[in-house]
């Protein structure tokens, strides 16, 4: 014999479904594009404050500081 729930509808569950999700799409805007960082700007030291224009292409962690030596990083 077939269940029949308790509803009395066959078929039909309880309603704690996923229901219709709305995906995960791309959204508006984000990204690197919109306001991540850009090809201007300035590494600086964080020890001694020594700044340099940053160059496209070349993180300011890999350039080190030309005054004492220190890692740079993105102002």
């Amino acid at each position: 014999m077939a269940e029949e729930n308790q509803s009395g509808n066959s078929g039909q569950g309880r309603g704690f479904g996923r229901g219709q999700g709305r995906g995960q799409g791309r959204g508006q805007g984000g990204g690197r594009r919109s306001g991540g960082m850009r090809a201007g700007g300035n590494c600086v030291c964080p020890s001694c404050g020594h700044k340099e224009g940053h160059q496209a292409g070349k993180p300011c962690f890999e350039k080190k500081c030309p005054e004492c030596n220190t890692d740079m990083v993105r102002e």
